[in-house]
């Protein structure tokens, strides 16, 4: 419309120009010329807009207010069936829109009644579901009186799928259809919040797959997206106001119960669970995968104040029901986050004490039953921490163990104590085994086999002096491939011991084909011995078996005389414990040597 004006103002100014209507003859051509060009580009714009317009996804309507006249643009015929004459006619819009938006776009059409220049909304057309972004606009005189209306209606329908579905991706797990992380926290932040003004508790249970890696493993990954899909599904079935499930990540969900009880209880909804879980979940393949899930249950206001905290409190106490078996439930309490805790800053500490290899090492005698006489000496790895408060090895090894600073801790040990032997040898020359103890982490390693001798060879210590101790868990994560390692360690000399033997998953199949010497009973049998008959049998059975498939035995945690004799009795080989020696720092060794030298 604007480009229209432009084109009568030039019409208008050219007949002024001619002097009331008596055309200049002079200028005539050069005016005619002038006009052309003007009209091309005229059409040329027409065209453009036209264009611009029918390429769009939109429609439009113009309404003149002097001329009360309606003309429709562009694609009409996308959007309705029907021709808009004059303003009476936009009653029709109001037909072909869902009900619940009618009244919407009726005041949105006329939204000059209300002195307002421009406005925007949505609307649901019934018969092509289509979603239509409608824009008003308004054009105003200098008095502010309407003299121009552009309506303009634009398909959003794939516009809002995306957002639909950004929206659900924000949202929810992809794969189960669960609330995500992310939304889950927020929703139990606004249940806490709601506690808090309503005084009630909100309980949230952190729910894991027990050996979930053997599905994906054993089976593949889709497997197991279909063990993880399938148990959400089901869960999605408790979800209530007060019940909010979400996929928390792999194998873990997720749940927050607003003022547990009755039926929404945590006791009820873990033994539901349960029960569904005696039932395999049969997969599209046909297979079936039977499953336990451990839970940790944490609750507001007493575990914890905030979400975050709350989560990681039942994530805590969940890993608790895994240590004591799996399939179990733990409920939270001051004690678990107090030993998590000490977990945590045991780690802390041991990666600096690597670092900076602060350990001391003790090393306690081991005796001939027959003469009490010294067959040699166990390494044992002492740590204080910054008060001076030992820290048992019973709780930092396991740890150590798991975050891998076990290895350079096993490293640190061997070579400082085959150095120290070396020096005792070389000054008292007295005839002795060294004693190490190995973890299954070091014992693992690529390079242990080699790592270890050349250490000895370092020393100039004979591979006959060393003794591994090693435990059963050794030989039970990977029999075949240790077995091996330990009969190539003992073709070069170094002997072979099996400590803690009956107090792990003790097989005695598998012992007449280990690459042992040695096998160490352990203390808890040595304590009741001579108080329970169970135990005393056991003791007689294992040091007679050991006797005919010709191995050493050593009693270890011999503490009395009576227990020392009776072990002599039953021809146990080597005895330790404090009865005879307990374990003493290097100057403690060295007077030992010292006494044992005199007398030669």
């Amino acid at each position: 419309m604007p480009k229209i004006r432009v084109f009568f103002t030039w019409i208008w100014d050219f007949a002024k120009r001619n002097h009331g209507g008596v055309i200049n003859t002079d200028t005539k051509e050069t005016d005619m010329a002038l006009l052309e060009s003007e009209n091309r580009r005229l059409r040329q714009d027409e065209k453009m807009f036209r264009l611009l317009c029918e390429t769009s996804n939109s429609a439009f309507i113009y309404y003149n207010y002097r001329e009360d006249r309606v003309r429709t643009i562009a694609n009409w015929d996308y959007f309705f069936d029907f021709s808009i004459a004059n303003i009476k006619d936009f009653s029709r819009l109001y037909d072909k829109v869902e009900e619940k938006y009618a009244i919407l776009l009726r005041e949105g059409l006329f939204i000059e009644n209300h002195n307002r220049d421009r406005e925007s909304f949505e609307i649901q057309l019934k018969e092509k579901n289509l979603c239509v972004e409608v824009e008003v606009n308004i054009v105003y005189d200098t008095d502010r009186k309407p003299t121009d209306k552009i309506i303009r209606f634009k398909d959003v329908t794939k516009i809002n799928a995306q957002k639909d579905e950004l929206t659900y991706m924000a949202y929810y797990d992809i794969l189960t259809g669960l609330y995500n992380r992310n939304c889950f926290v927020r929703i139990l932040g606004e249940l806490l919040r709601k506690a808090t003004r309503e005084m009630r508790t909100v309980a949230v249970m952190f729910v894991d797959f027990d050996d979930f890696r053997r599905v994906n493993d054993g089976m593949g990954i889709i497997a197991g997206d279909e063990v993880i899909q399938l148990f959400g599904q089901y869960l999605s079935g408790l979800m209530s106001e007060q019940v909010v499930i979400s996929h928390f990540s792999t194998d873990i969900y997720c749940i927050a119960i607003y003022d547990p009880c009755g039926a929404r209880s945590v006791e009820t909804i873990y033994q539901v669970i349960r029960e569904r879980l005696k039932t395999p979940f049969r997969l599209t393949d046909g297979q079936e995968v039977t499953m336990t899930v451990s839970v940790g249950v944490s609750e507001y206001p007493e575990a914890a104040s905030g979400t975050l905290e709350l989560i990681n409190c039942a994530e805590i106490v969940m890993f608790k029901a895994k240590s004591k078996g799996k399939d179990a439930i733990q409920y939270f309490d001051g004690a678990i986050l107090e030993d998590f805790l000490q977990t945590v800053n045991i780690q802390t500490m041991l990666r600096e004490v690597v670092f900076e290899q602060n350990f001391t090492m003790n090393y306690q005698p081991q005796y001939y039953a027959e003469d009490k006489r010294l067959r040699g000496v166990e390494a044992l790895i002492r740590w204080k921490d910054d008060e001076g408060d030992s820290i048992s090895p019973a709780v930092f090894i396991p740890i150590a163990e798991k975050n891998g600073t076990i290895v350079p801790i096993g490293n640190w040990v061997i070579e400082k104590s085959v150095q120290t032997y070396a020096h005792w040898r070389d000054t008292y020359h007295y005839p002795m085994l060294l004693s190490l103890n190995v973890s299954a982490v070091q014992c693992k390693q690529k390079d242990f086999i080699e790592s270890l001798l050349q250490i000895i060879q370092k020393y100039d210590v004979s591979p006959e002096e060393i003794e591994l101790e090693i435990t059963e868990t050794i030989l039970i994560e990977d029999f075949g491939y240790i077995s091996g390692r330990l009969a190539r360690l003992r073709e070069t000399g170094v002997k072979i011991s099996l400590d803690d033997f009956g107090t792990g998953f003790s097989s005695l199949s598998y012992l007449k084909g280990l690459p042992i010497d040695t096998l160490k009973i352990d203390k808890s049998f040595v304590d009741t011995m001579l108080t329970d008959n169970n135990t005393k049998i056991i003791i007689e059975s294992i040091i007679y078996m050991v006797k005919r498939l010709g191995y050493e035995t050593i009693a270890e945690g011999v503490e009395t005389e009576e227990q020392f004799a009776y072990l002599k009795d039953l021809s146990c080989d080597i005895i330790q414990g404090y009865y005879l020696g307990r374990p003493m720092p290097d100057e403690g060794i060295e007077e030992l040597l010292e006494g044992l030298t005199a007398k030669v």
